[in-house]
């Protein structure tokens, strides 16, 4: 029972704030990347900006592995966690 909580429960991949990345090149990374409309990229990257971090995905830990990957090959700083 305990393991089936572990695999219920999702994982999410983060990006975190860096003053490095211009705001519209995050934007456009999150559409290019997930397929999100401009606003919803747009509301992401704000929050990467304001808050630190913006969670802009969620699923399998080999689905998040692989998102990280695709974030770092465009430069960005992503990690993955248990939500």
């Amino acid at each position: 029972m305990a393991e089936e909580s572990v695999i219920e429960k999702p994982w999410v991949t983060i990006v975190w704030n860096d003053p490095i990345n211009l705001m519209s090149y995050v934007a456009f990374v999150f559409q290019k990347l997930f397929g999100y409309s401009r606003e919803k990229a747009h509301q992401l990257m704000l929050d990467v900006h304001h808050k630190g971090r913006a969670v802009v995905s969620s699923g399998s830990r080999e689905q998040m592995e692989h998102d990280v990957t695709r974030l770092h090959a465009h430069g960005l700083w992503a990690t993955l966690q248990q939500d």
